[in-house]
C-alpha cells in the first residue's frame, strides 16, 4: 500500500507571471496618472472615505477619465 505522505524536497512553487503581463508597467500619457489619481480621490471622498475600496475607486476613475478623453475627441 502506498503512503500518502508528501516527499520532502518536492517541486517548489514559485510565483509566475502570465506570458501576457509585461515586465514593466504600462506607460500612461503625460498627466493621465494624475487625472486618474485625482478622480479616484474624489470618488473615495464621495463614497464617505470608506477603506477597502481603493481598487474599485481606481478602476472607476480610469473608466471616467477614459470616457472624458473619448468624448473630448469626438
Amino acid at each position: 500500500m502506498m503512503s500518502s505522505k508528501k516527499q520532502p524536497g518536492g517541486p517548489k512553487s514559485s510565483p509566475r507571471q502570465p506570458a501576457s503581463v509585461p515586465n514593466r508597467p504600462i506607460e500612461l500619457p503625460e498627466g493621465m496618472w494624475d487625472r486618474i489619481s485625482q478622480k479616484a480621490f474624489e470618488l473615495w471622498k464621495e463614497r464617505g472615505c470608506r477603506d477597502g475600496h481603493d481598487v474599485e475607486d481606481w478602476f472607476d476613475a480610469e473608466t471616467i477619465v477614459m470616457e472624458e478623453i473619448h468624448e473630448a475627441r469626438e
